[in-house]
């Protein structure tokens, strides 16, 4: 009989090759010339190598590198932050500049030490990126910023090409795996973001493994659907340390496929799902998807 440490035990298809050529070590030499964050590092991403060293794309994170959430599936550093930096926005669009990104994603670390949760900075950041690529999309991932409705506005106000805004698990988990955020709060942030600006595309994502059941997989789906996301991403969760929640269970690839034909039936215009899959992976081709879907629909 298997014992518990076997039958989690990581199977062959999660492997990762890594690859660390010139554009990975170029681009590693230029986060810290810049003195730029990115959650691919923070987060331990699986997919660093291949978005870096292949893609050549990279998930900034802004508003410091420490968190003030603890939430139990994330590997990104937990405390009290620093000081905000008012020349990061430039950096990071200097940085868009010499990479020549034709997307690029910004995600920041939760501040709820901000009356704002950082919505100022967040906006500065794209017009900044703007200014200096005006031809380069823009995909943001910021966390509930308190729920405070004021502080959402002024990040669309600044217009991204696509708003992203994770619910991570399922409603009976996040209790256990998020950290002050909330199943009902993650919704009403992507519905307000809808609300406020029809035109933009919402995005979402789940991780699985943690002990969802496919019926509230498909549930967290007609959820999100109900509140007009657009896009959707499923990925398999891996436990970043020791100290963070163990997975319950590695999905197959065809559950995965499975899972993507079943978003696509309920009417997501995109959905990237597979056990490697992140927030940010391959945004560039679902920012390309969802502006095909918006020309459909004119």
């Amino acid at each position: 009989m298997a014992t518990k440490e076997e039958h989690v035990r990581k199977p062959d298809w999660l492997k990762i090759k890594l690859n660390t050529n010139e554009h990975y070590t170029g681009l590693k030499k230029l986060m810290r010339e810049n003195r730029l964050h990115t959650v691919c590092e923070e987060a331990k991403c699986p997919n660093i190598h291949e978005c870096w060293a292949v893609r050549r794309t990279a998930t900034f994170m802004i508003l410091g590198s420490v968190c003030t959430r603890a939430c139990r599936f994330c590997a990104v550093k937990t405390g009290l932050p620093t000081e905000l930096d008012w020349q990061e926005p430039e950096r990071v669009a200097e940085s868009v500049r010499i990479m020549n990104l034709k997307h690029v994603v910004v995600t920041a670390v939760a501040r709820d030490d901000l009356k704002d949760g950082g919505a100022a900075v967040f906006a500065e950041t794209v017009r900044a990126i703007r200014r200096k690529n005006p031809f380069t999309t823009i995909e943001v991932l910021p966390s509930d910023m308190g729920g405070v409705y004021e502080n959402l506005k002024t990040l669309m106000d600044a217009r991204p090409d696509i708003l992203n805004h994770n619910i991570e698990t399922v409603r009976r988990l996040t209790p256990r795996v998020r950290a002050r955020a909330t199943y009902e709060r993650s919704l009403e942030f992507l519905r307000r973001a809808k609300e406020l600006q029809p035109d933009i595309p919402t995005k979402s994502s789940i991780m699985i493994g943690l002990g969802e059941t496919k019926e509230e997989i498909i549930q967290a789906m007609d959820d999100l659907r109900a509140n007009h996301v657009d896009i959707l991403t499923i990925g398999q969760y891996l436990q970043p340390t020791k100290k963070h929640l163990k997975v319950v269970k590695y999905y197959h690839p065809d559950e995965f496929q499975e899972l993507k034909e079943i978003a696509l039936s309920k009417g997501f215009s995109h959905c990237e799902a597979g056990p490697l899959v992140r927030s940010s992976y391959h945004a560039d081709e679902q920012v390309n998807e969802a502006a095909k879907a918006r020309q459909l629909k004119a």
